[in-house]
């Protein structure tokens, strides 16, 4: 069990971090005179992960919907 919450917990921390490093990317450059701003590259493209949540979420209901007929029919 111990295993288990570990693994859920890792899966939780390493989204959570992905998410605040692409939300709170770096702003303009304070090192140097130079007014170039500091680009960095997002960790994960959100919407693909949007869009593939959404098709578990379906998939998930059609699943529940047809399980709970066969278990009342």
């Amino acid at each position: 069990m111990r295993v288990l919450f570990g693994m859920v917990l890792g899966v939780l921390l390493t989204i959570g971090v992905a998410f605040m490093h692409d939300t709170w990317r770096t702003g303009p450059s304070t090192t140097g005179s130079s007014t170039s701003t500091v680009t960095t590259r997002n960790m994960v493209n959100w919407d693909v992960v949007d869009a593939n949540w959404r098709l578990v979420r379906q998939r998930a209901r059609e699943t529940w919907t047809t399980l709970s007929h066969k278990i009342s029919s």
